[in-house]
């Protein structure tokens, strides 16, 4: 049997799959240590111009240190592939568990919660802020302790900034803040989460016979739908529920985190951007040739060729935004979502579906993001069912609260104006 290595790692099967990477298991020979391997394509990262995203994520996991949260090892590149060393969890999800044992007992629920918060505020130590807290993003260890994963839509803010605009996270487990479209605190919005997973999915809740009245008190300052009240970090480390067996995590400090490997992965990858071609497949977003761009266009929209409707043009509607695709698929998610819609999304489609505003019908939404430029993306909006003015009343909901996604041209107050004839005055 031909055992397959990269560097000082043996690699074995496959533990996990997802649209961008390949997880597998792998152990260092050197040490005989377990770890898990995630297996990057170049030409993947490049086409869907991930670069900067992956690169804010693994160092965000290099500077965040901590015994509850996956530890990342080093990076690794060939020609083709790059290779992200990480901590081997063993215990699954918190989520999985709670499914298959239905609600934990109140002390082990709180060793979770504790383990959490200790996580959570080192991360916010280092200025940076998860947004996606939730069960499945916690890991279970051997000896059943949380370690905090999956820092994709994470944000570390410039210095000297505090408020957050980007609508992104799990519609159940987001603060309502984030929903708003008024910017946001990023450590209140995790600390909103972790109440999320301490018990309940909003703020409109009642407490069930077995609940203690420290863990009532404490859910209730944590479920605050105003942030400017919400609890901070300190007063939920010094609340009497939460100090009960409370053991806090030991761990060293590192104060110089190394980047070399990383920034040596990436530049080389960087490097091949302007010679890689940017081809089309059903896992990314299409790439629009000039043909395309033409039907697209509201001021040369060809469709009218074959449909005299004068709806035909209203119902179809689009934006651009010069935001990764992930977080324009997640934060669409979101948003829609909490106007009560459900979603399905695949690859990079989105349907919509639930009851018109007045509540009288359905509406059905058609949405797919293509690819325009190395620096924008395109949503092109359909109605596939419903009545016409309910669906643009939903657009116009819709993109309101998606506004810090949306590109405006420079000067211009909105894309509104976008193909709509200027009239021109004879000489």
């Amino acid at each position: 049997m031909v055992v397959r290595k990269v560097g000082k790692y043996e690699i074995g099967r496959t533990v996990g799959e997802g649209t961008f990477a390949k997880v597998k298991f792998a152990q260092n020979t050197e040490t005989g240590e377990s770890v898990a391997m995630k297996i990057l394509d170049r030409n993947t990262i490049l086409k869907h111009k991930m670069i900067e995203q992956i690169k804010q994520e693994i160092s965000i996991m290099k500077l965040v240190r901590h015994p509850h949260v996956v530890r990342l090892h080093e990076v690794l590149a060939s020609r083709t592939k790059i290779y992200i060393i990480l901590e081997y969890v063993t215990g699954g999800e918190l989520f999985d568990k709670i499914v298959h044992h239905g609600r934990l007992s109140e002390l082990e629920a709180r060793k979770y919660f504790q383990q959490l918060i200790d996580g959570v505020e080192c991360c916010h130590s280092k200025g940076v802020y998860h947004r996606d807290l939730k069960p499945e993003n916690l890991l279970l260890d051997s000896q059943g302790n949380i370690k905090i994963s999956d820092f994709g839509l994470s944000a570390k803010p410039p210095e000297g900034v505090s408020v957050l605009k980007t609508t992104c996270g799990t519609p159940n487990y987001v603060a309502p803040e984030v929903l708003d479209h008024k910017g946001y605190n990023g450590a209140l919005a995790d600390i909103w989460s972790c109440g999320v997973i301490l018990y309940i999915a909003n703020a409109d809740y009642s407490f069930p016979s077995w609940f203690s009245m420290g863990a009532k008190s404490l859910i209730k300052r944590i479920l605050d739908p105003n942030p400017q009240s919400r609890i901070r970090m300190e007063d939920i480390k010094n609340d009497e529920w939460f100090n009960k067996e409370y053991i806090p995590a030991r761990f060293v400090e590192y104060e110089d985190v190394n980047l070399d490997d990383l920034n040596a992965v990436f530049d080389e990858t960087e490097d091949q951007q302007d010679n890689q071609h940017h081809g089309n497949d059903e896992d990314g977003p299409l790439m629009l040739n000039a043909f395309d761009l033409i039907i697209l266009s509201q001021g040369l929209n060809l469709q009218s060729l074959f449909d005299k409707s004068k709806d035909s043009v209203k119902q179809q509607t689009r934006f651009v935004s010069q935001k990764p695709a992930k977080v324009v698929l997640s934060s669409m998610e979101v948003v829609a979502q909490s106007m009560g819609f459900k979603t399905h999304i695949r690859n990079y489609k989105m349907r919509i579906e639930g009851l018109s505003t007045n509540k009288t019908g359905n509406i059905t939404v058609i949405l797919e993001v293509f690819e325009v430029a190395p620096t924008f993306l395109l949503v092109d909006i359909q109605k596939a069912a419903g009545d016409l003015n309910e669906y643009l009343n939903f657009y116009k909901n819709f993109c309101e609260n998606l506004d810090d996604i949306i590109w405006k041209p420079p000067n211009d107050s909105g894309l509104s104006k976008i193909g709509k004839n200027k009239t021109r005055k004879r000489p």
